[in-house]
């Protein structure tokens, strides 16, 4: 079981050990906690390919049922299709299983609002107060379970809406997709052939034992697409993650994308070409880049703590129609604002499409920046929270901000930054400089800094 002192959500959704955390008295209370949230109504209930998710299934729908909800079966579907069927059909509420990119041994229960977006902070702390008080409901009528059919078409349908479709077609692109035999696998390669791409998948087959190269992508991890993309004189290669809300790009000469680089990239073309002035909502370790770009356009950013249940609230609070990532996250508001995987590829083969350049060259346009991202395990709190301190207090920095973790100024353009995961028992450095000398030499500070107080426990 999960430790009862832990918060029942993460940074995004419940997740753990299938049979270990997730044990079965555990997921009926988490799902008796979701119906005495949601109440009433029909609430949609999707999941992604991994190997427990079947069973998982079986049990939400039934508890959801046996409190009086009838739930409606949106099959296996990448989580941003669940969550614009919650949105486009106005059900009361979603559930989508997924553990995202967490390994194979992993799942999770993601709840989402009538809005089409997860539960927000206060209604996760509302959930969180119901499962640890038991107060569930008590229904003397037993739900239906209906099931929905055309929940991929309708969402393709609408994405094709949002780019222009007849001049992407002349192109006739070509892209390299590693599906990392996760969900995706179902819709993007099928988004980009309606868009007159060829596409050459590789880990193309569903399977929740994630073989191929595991199910998040990573720089360290997509040596293939890389190689095959460039071998095949595709206009990019994408790998998308286990749940299809985030992809990474690499690029025509087959160079992997840091996922702000690319979002940056695309932000740049939504607000000089689509959007003016468009407002930007962006986590606190996103590139310093892209506000430099936003101010040159008149554009305001607004950083929020990691996660994308954070952006994504923050969007709708401010209008935003722009949200963004490090890790692969994009989010364009006119569909929904969530991450979205398959439609952020058709938004980068609209950008290509306007621009008629190559990626890199595109890319050239952007500041040089050099970045460094790594991790650490730790599943003490304690520790982590005294290794927070150590970074305020270490050195000369020109600032410190704790909006989320600390993060470190050294001047208007270099930073490091530390946080512990919402999702797994790690610690996590980002770090970031105009400068390469400045942001090796700082790295090597404070991950040596790291490493001694790891050891120290």
């Amino acid at each position: 079981m999960l430790n009862k002192n832990m918060p029942l959500f993460g940074t995004n959704g419940i997740r753990g050990v299938f049979g270990k955390d997730l044990t079965l008295d555990f997921l009926v209370d988490v799902t008796q906690s979701l119906a005495a949230f949601y109440k009433e109504g029909s609430i949609l209930v999707g999941r992604d390919g991994r190997n427990s998710n079947n069973i998982m299934f079986n049990i939400v729908t039934a508890v959801l049922n046996s409190n009086g909800l009838n739930t409606v079966d949106a099959g296996i579907v990448p989580t941003p299709c669940l969550q614009y069927a919650t949105k486009k059909n106005q059900y009361e509420g979603g559930v989508m299983i997924t553990a995202s990119h967490n390994p194979p041994e992993y799942n999770g229960v993601k709840p989402i609002a009538n809005d089409g977006v997860e539960l927000s902070r206060d209604d996760e702390s509302v959930v969180e107060e119901i499962f640890r008080n038991k107060s569930f409901i008590n229904s003397d009528k037993i739900g239906q379970n209906f099931k929905e059919e055309m929940i991929i078409e309708r969402y393709i349908n609408d994405v094709l809406n949002l780019v222009n479709v007849e001049k992407i077609k002349k192109h006739k692109f070509r892209i390299t997709m590693d599906l990392g035999n996760g969900v995706q696998a179902l819709v993007a390669p099928l988004l980009a052939k309606r868009l007159g791409c060829t596409v050459i998948t590789l880990n193309g087959t569903l399977d929740g034992n994630f073989p191929g190269r595991g199910s998040e992508p990573t720089p360290s991890n997509l040596d293939l697409l890389s190689f095959v993309a460039k071998e095949t004189k595709t206009d990019f290669g994408v790998a998308y993650d286990g749940d299809g809300d985030r992809c990474i790009f690499c690029d025509e000469r087959g160079t992997i994308l840091w996922g702000d680089k690319t979002g940056t990239l695309l932000a740049k073309y939504l607000i000089s070409d689509r959007h003016q002035k468009a407002k930007i909502v962006c986590p606190i370790n996103t590139t310093h880049i892209l506000t430099k770009i936003a101010e040159e356009n008149g554009s305001k950013v607004i950083h929020t703590k990691v996660g994308s249940v954070e952006v994504s609230r923050e969007m709708i609070k401010q209008n935003a129609v722009i949200g963004l990532e490090e890790n692969g996250g994009f989010m364009y508001g006119k569909l929904n604002q969530v991450r979205d995987g398959a439609l952020t590829t058709a938004l980068m083969l609209d950008l290509l499409a306007s621009k008629e350049k190559p990626l890199s060259e595109l890319l050239s346009s952007l500041p040089l920046v050099y970045q460094y991202k790594s991790k650490f395990h730790c599943s003490d709190i304690e520790l982590t929270q005294k290794l927070i301190n150590k970074f305020k207090n270490h050195g000369s920095p020109k600032k410190v901000e704790t909006l989320d973790g600390v993060k470190i100024w050294f001047d208007d353009e270099s930073w490091i930054m530390l946080r512990p995961s919402g999702t797994e028992p790690l610690i996590r450095i980002y770090g970031e400089s105009t400068d390469e000398l400045l942001i090796n030499s700082k790295v090597h500070e404070y991950t040596r800094l790291v490493i001694e107080t790891l050891a120290e426990k």
